[in-house]
């Protein structure tokens, strides 16, 4: 808890055994109240280490629901047991719970909303072992983006985020994707509310164990942000008038 402000974590986990522990010991308990692990009908024993590991709350789809429908669970969820402070860490280990702190200090003292962390600010990105054509994917698509929705940010595409009980309940989140451009619609909701985005400078690990999608996926993923943009600036320009930027 800080300043009396309820922190809680949550991981949406898909086959996340091997890294689940490694990511869990690094969450500052003394910080955090709660973890939330929502394991979306993985092939492997994901839930049962999250029990193993003390973890109290665990949440197990019968069906796999993606990841965009995954998080869904993870915020609501949240918001039920009273989170005044979310933050989404992926369990798979390429993200350092240890910049936890940093993240909540900026929420709870009233200064953002919203904090990522982005893996493009310094050098984190290549020196963690990002493949180079991921590299180049997210600057050109941050470059379109940051055009289309008139923001600046370094990258719309970390999975480390930390949101403010009122950030969530003020945008229509239930009506994104459940696929993986879930978190891209999330920030164009966000921008589109007039929410200042901070960032702060994360480094990142890639190994054979952390989740990562496919080529193909990539795609469908990229196609996705660049139409996400485009109706954000469309809506702005009141072209047309989509439910997801209704508030909920």
């Amino acid at each position: 808890m800080i300043n009396q402000k309820k922190v809680v974590v949550v991981m949406p986990a898909y086959n996340a055994s091997k890294t689940l522990e490694n990511t869990y010991r690094e969450i500052p308990m003394d910080l955090v109240d709660e973890v939330i692990v929502v394991d979306d009908c993985s092939k492997d024993d994901t839930a049962e280490k999250a029990r193993a590991l003390g973890i109290k709350y665990v949440i197990q789809h019968k069906a796999n629901k993606g990841y965009g429908g995954n998080q869904k669970t993870c915020y609501q969820t949240a918001l039920q047991l009273g989170a005044d402070i979310i933050i989404m860490v992926h369990p798979d280990y390429q993200y350092t719970p240890k910049l936890i702190p940093s993240m909540c200090y900026l929420i709870a003292n009233d200064l953002f909303q919203v904090v990522l962390g982005s893996r493009i600010l310094g050098s984190g990105a290549l020196k963690g072992g990002m493949p180079l054509y991921k590299y180049i994917a997210n600057r050109f698509l941050t470059f379109v983006q940051n055009l289309l929705v008139g923001a600046k940010l370094s990258e719309y595409h970390t999975g480390y985020r930390a949101f403010s009980k009122e950030l969530l309940e003020s945008i229509n989140y239930l009506e994104n994707s459940d696929n993986f451009v879930f978190d891209n619609q999330m920030l164009s909701q966000i921008i589109y509310r007039g929410y200042e985005i901070a960032e702060v400078t994360c480094p990142t690990k890639y190994f054979d164990e952390g989740s990562s999608i496919n080529l193909k996926n990539s795609i469908v993923y990229g196609l996705g942000v660049l139409k996400t943009s485009c109706k954000h600036r469309l809506q702005k320009w009141k072209l047309i008038n989509s439910s997801m930027y209704a508030r909920p």
